[in-house]
């Protein structure tokens, strides 16, 4: 077996149990298993979880999280001037697409790829898309450049399909990048994702102007909605409460790792 895959594989299934819906649910699970002979213990396992999993659902705790993780600035309006290409993140796939003949990008790819080819059409910068694929599905970034092509009418200069996670889109778009003399670029990403997907795209030599998009909080009205129901736990604060924590894990495992 390759062992960056299986190193790969790893990775992912320890990020399941340190985010939700499995780390809440752990404590719990545990917690009613040790109610017979450790009852205390049990109790106070179970309502941790119970705590844990309210925190990463409900709209002030997940938006204070969002906040800490987000780059809250957009693009400035004149910032493309000195850029040489654009650079698109891809975010996952959707493998049962029969409506587009197999599989296509997920949402979180259309997200991005939507922001990127509305700064394609504004600046006529050249695109690079970047996203490999982990265990021989056809590559994340050529579904992201047929969509680019085919649902946006753009065309696509680079295609970066080796890498699997943030670090490689780093390092193996830059080696492309390269190629070219091109070293100042637009990235697009999640807000979210962009300290970090930033910080790595320097570190591969690149000049970066952070070009984020899909915000989870909203930075200037974070308490617009004063309604009970608004407060409440609910799918939109459970969603976003996940992808910051996972941002926050992200960073700090790939601090850990330098």
């Amino acid at each position: 077996m390759d062992l960056s895959l299986l190193l790969f594989s790893l990775k992912k299934l320890a990020a399941a149990f340190a985010l939700p819906p499995l780390l809440p649910l752990l404590p719990i699970a545990l917690g009613l298993a040790m109610l017979g002979r450790f009852p205390r213990l049990g109790r106070t396992l179970g309502w941790s979880g119970l705590a844990l999993g309210l925190l990463l659902s409900t709209p002030a705790s997940v938006n204070w999280l969002a906040a800490q993780v987000e780059d809250p600035a957009p693009l400035p309006p004149d910032a493309a001037r000195n850029a040489d290409a654009i650079v698109i993140l891809g975010a996952g796939r959707r493998s049962y697409a029969p409506e587009f003949g197999g599989e296509t990008v997920n949402r979180l790819a259309l997200e991005r790829l939507r922001y990127g080819a509305h700064l394609a059409r504004a600046t006529g910068l050249p695109i690079l898309v970047s996203g490999g694929s982990a265990a021989g599905e056809t590559p994340e970034a050529v579904l992201m450049k047929a969509a680019l092509e085919e649902d946006f009418g753009l065309a696509v200069r680079w295609v970066e399909e080796r890498s699997r996670d943030t670090r490689e889109n780093a390092r193996y778009a830059s080696a492309i990048l390269d190629t070219t003399g091109m070293r100042r670029i637009l990235l697009v990403t999640h807000a979210a994702h962009m300290p970090r997907a930033q910080a790595e795209f320097e570190a591969a030599g690149l000049i970066v102007q952070p070009a984020p998009t899909a915000w989870l909080v909203d930075h200037d009205k974070q308490a617009a909605e004063h309604s009970m129901l608004a407060k409440l736990p609910n799918q939109n604060s459970a969603y976003a409460g996940w992808f910051a924590l996972h941002e926050a894990l992200g960073r700090l495992a790939y601090r850990l790792s330098r």
